[in-house]
């Protein structure tokens, strides 16, 4: 069937596409590499027409939102980040964009069950000979967003791959409007590892196995781990993971990952989205060793479990003496977002030889101050991103504190010992007022 013509129906330019928003609605912007651009700025050309547009996007990586710029005081647009990016930690900052907290792997039936969608719009490679538009690299809950809105603009960018996998594409028949564009892909190379980074992943490395599947999380510690595992001996290496970056082309390049040993998706690249460089996109385009897949598959911590020697690496912001993980604010100041962290967290836990590593420098500096990220108790306001029931091992450049079936004294002790020096005993002082440390505590 020739769906050509039902294409040239639809076609229409960004300003006649986007008359169809209301004041008062709910619209989508996408997610990641993928959020909406030409759209975004024909709507904030409409700024004057309309009142409380509410507006979602998910880790924008496309630069600062145009109705952000159009509308400093917010008064007819309010902007909601659901996993902050640098664009939107900004936003936050001045004022202009809220934090909607999730459970990353829940995501879709959020929007199933208890999220309004007006308008989606979602940028897409063009459209194939069968009708459809494939979603690129972020299938995340890409889908579940178009089953709830009432109207579908499509973003057609000729510079999106075309990714493998499930509810990756949309067909004509589901979609209201098309708009042709043609911009560039974001591009967001990964951050450079640093001494203490290249020193923590030393000791992460000493803990993975030939036939282990790996998650890799976002930063330059994380980064680090990848570019060793590339250059190792390393083999038939799995892959299931939330973000797929460019560290992770190297390590396949290299001959590490084969997916030979998984338990699952044998011989697969298994991932919910990816954000890298043209180096990370091409390798995904097309490529059927590549499976991107909706994050409530990925991030499942029960599909998680069924892979064996499933190996998480996550970062965090700091931890404290009772084993809460903060990974995504200072304070009540929204820095980044929950992730996936404690979704990996919990899978790997459930996996037949698994480990779950959270990985932290020792200490920050801050106003020329230098601060312990192990805190005796988390800064006031700052988020509880993983119980610490749910804690899997800490990581420093000091050592690995393995908090799983410890109590309080034992975890204060274990944590301690991954401090730095210098702050030692200033957290056993805390521990001891706090009523978590015993005469027996090794210092």
């Amino acid at each position: 069937m020739d769906y050509t013509e039902e294409y040239k129906r639809k076609l229409v330019t960004p300003e006649e596409a986007v008359k169809v928003v209301k004041s008062g609605d709910w619209v989508e912007y996408g997610s990641f590499s993928g959020s909406a651009v030409v759209l975004d700025k024909a709507l904030a050309a409409r700024k004057d027409e309309l009142w409380d547009v509410k507006i979602r996007n998910c880790t924008r990586s496309t630069g600062t939102p145009e109705v952000a710029k159009a509308d400093p005081t917010g008064e007819h647009f309010a902007y909601i980040g659901l996993q902050f990016s640098g664009y939107e930690r900004k936003l936050s900052d001045q004022g202009l964009c809220s934090y909607m907290p999730l459970v990353y792997h829940e995501l879709p039936k959020y929007y199933r069950e208890y999220m309004e969608v007006d308008v989606a719009m979602i940028p897409v490679a063009p459209m194939d000979r069968f009708g459809f538009f494939n979603f690129g690299p972020q299938v995340s809950h890409t889908m579940a967003i178009c089953e709830k809105a009432k109207k579908i603009i499509l973003e057609v960018n000729p510079n999106i791959p075309r990714c493998f996998g499930q509810e990756e594409a949309i067909h004509i028949s589901k979609v209201d409007y098309v708009v042709e564009t043609d911009y560039p892909i974001a591009e967001v190379p990964g951050a450079k590892p640093d001494e203490i980074d290249k020193k923590i992943a030393s000791i992460i490395m000493g803990q993975l196995e030939d036939g282990c599947c790996l998650q890799l999380g976002i930063g330059g510690m994380p980064n680090a781990v990848g570019e060793m595992i590339a250059d190792s001996d390393l083999k038939d290496l799995g892959i299931h993971t939330e973000m797929f970056v460019d560290s992770m082309v190297e390590m396949v390049e290299k001959g590490r990952v084969t997916g030979a040993r998984k338990n699952i998706d044998k011989y697969k690249i298994v991932a919910t989205f990816a954000l890298g460089t043209k180096k990370t996109y091409d390798f995904i385009n097309c490529n059927p060793m590549v499976l991107l897949m909706p994050v409530n598959y990925t991030n499942d911590p029960a599909v998680i479990g069924r892979l064996d020697k499933f190996v998480s690496i996550n970062n965090c912001i700091d931890v404290d003496l009772f084993g809460q993980i903060n990974s995504e604010s200072s304070g009540t100041r929204q820095i980044s977002g929950t992730g996936g962290s404690i979704c990996f967290a919990l899978g790997a836990f459930r996996s037949k030889g698994g480990k779950g590593f959270i990985c932290m420098t020792s200490t920050y500096s801050k106003g020329g101050q230098v601060f312990s990220r192990i805190r005796p108790t988390l800064e006031p306001g700052s988020a509880v991103t993983i119980h610490r029931g749910m804690a899997p091992s800490i990581v420093t450049e000091y050592g690995i504190a393995t908090l799983k079936g410890k109590s309080l004294w034992e975890r204060a002790e274990a944590l301690i010992n991954i401090a730095h020096p210098d702050f030692r005993e200033e957290l056993i002082k805390s521990a001891l007022e706090m009523g978590i440390w015993r005469k027996s505590n090794k210092r």
